[in-house]
């Protein structure tokens, strides 16, 4: 009888082996590299050596509890409350700012104190812009592609909502949440000779900032030759170098970092790919550049099956995810090693913080979620695969 009633149940969806695979074996290793890059930092503060990598370890489940619930809500809902979502974002983006709820860290306004926790409002408001924009492509589709004016909401949305992150400041993170919004209204199909003024418009005035403010011109200029300034501006960077240059082939092995010892400043979460790169070396480099890449390469894969089924709102998501993930990658390592200008960016599922790693935990969930709606109706007749610039139909708003 028992056995007739659980053989009755619906069996629930397996996640992607691949992407699932990938992803929880970037977040264990980032579990790994936090133990190994933060007991300095933990004993500093008084507390037991790997205290940030137990609240770390209870991230990472909340952050698996993120996944398995995204990947149970239908995606429509999403779609739906789109406009929800975007004033859940500059609602945060606003809290932040306000100086009895948000907490100043080194300068800096990006926190929300929760009691027990602190939540970076920009990590989670990003992804629910991405969202909302997502629903605006699709409900808007043929003035995204053929009109200017298609164009402007989107390009005010990023205009705030940058701005805002910018208050806060936090440079980094209104750099990625433009490129991936500009990213999705060309994917959408948006002309160049539109998306070129609000995409000029937009690098100018991050230029300007990134030159006319102090502290960041000291940090373009620590940049541009860390040596120089050693023991000032190009700290950070040149110890970063130092690490990465110790690791040789091969690393130092596991534990045996010399720069996690208080040298290099944010070692457990900005700089974490450079203690990681001392203790594995070049080869474990290539080995954690393989795991982002697969993680991208799948991630896209699911974007184009969705596609290619007609699903645009999933498409378009799964597209700005997965280059949304590989930016920020690629944009933390070059940081790391000296290529780019020192940006206040975790590395995906490897830095500690509870936001960031939660916020990419939940990137996974709704890419599994995209992947289990493109097997579920697979049974039916799959449409022919399409362009992304094919003619499409515009949805109501």
């Amino acid at each position: 009888m028992m056995r007739a009633l659980i053989e009755r149940l619906p069996r629930p969806e397996m996640p992607d082996r691949w992407l699932g695979g990938v992803a929880l074996a970037l977040l264990l290793l980032g579990l790994i590299m936090v133990a190994s890059s933060s007991v300095a930092v933990a004993e500093q503060g008084g507390g037991s050596p790997l205290q940030l990598f137990w609240k770390q370890c209870i991230y990472a489940l909340i952050g698996l509890g993120a996944v398995v619930t995204l990947m149970q809500l239908p995606l429509a809902a999403f779609e739906q409350y789109g406009m929800l979502l975007l004033g859940g974002a500059f609602l945060l983006l606003l809290l932040v700012l306000v100086p009895a709820v948000g907490v100043e860290v080194n300068s800096a306004r990006r926190w929300i104190d929760l009691g027990i926790v602190r939540l970076q409002a920009s990590e989670p408001a990003r992804l629910m812009i991405v969202l909302y924009l997502a629903g605006f492509i699709v409900r808007r589709q043929l003035e995204v592609q053929n009109q200017f004016r298609g164009l402007l909401k989107p390009f005010v949305v990023i205009l705030l909502a940058s701005g805002l992150l910018l208050m806060q400041p936090d440079f980094g993170a209104a750099v990625i949440l433009s490129a991936i919004c500009f990213l999705m209204l060309f994917l959408g199909g948006a002309k160049l000779r539109y998306l070129g003024i609000p995409m000029l418009v937009t690098g100018a005035g991050f230029v300007a900032l990134a030159v006319t403010q102090p502290y960041r011109l000291r940090r373009l200029l620590g940049f541009s030759d860390p040596w120089a300034q050693v023991e000032s501006a190009g700290w950070q960077l040149s110890q970063s170098l130092i690490a990465i240059g110790r690791g040789g082939w091969f690393g130092e092995g596991l534990g045996n970092s010399l720069q996690k010892m208080l040298y290099l400043p944010e070692q457990h979460t900005d700089f974490i790919f450079a203690i990681y790169a001392e203790e594995f070396g070049l080869f474990g480099v290539l080995v954690l550049i393989g795991l982002y890449l697969a993680l991208f390469w799948r991630g896209q894969q699911i974007a184009a099956e969705a596609e290619a089924r007609g699903a645009r709102f999933a498409a378009y998501l799964g597209y700005a995810l997965s280059y949304w993930i590989a930016l920020q990658v690629l944009v933390n390592m070059a940081v790391n090693m000296g290529l780019l200008p020192t940006k206040g960016l975790t590395l995906p599922l490897m830095s500690y913080g509870g936001s960031s790693l939660l916020t990419v935990c939940a990137m996974v969930g709704l890419l599994l979620r995209i992947d289990i709606e493109n097997r579920q109706a697979a049974p039916a007749s799959a449409p022919a695969s399409r362009s992304r610039r094919s003619a499409r139909r515009e949805v109501p708003a």
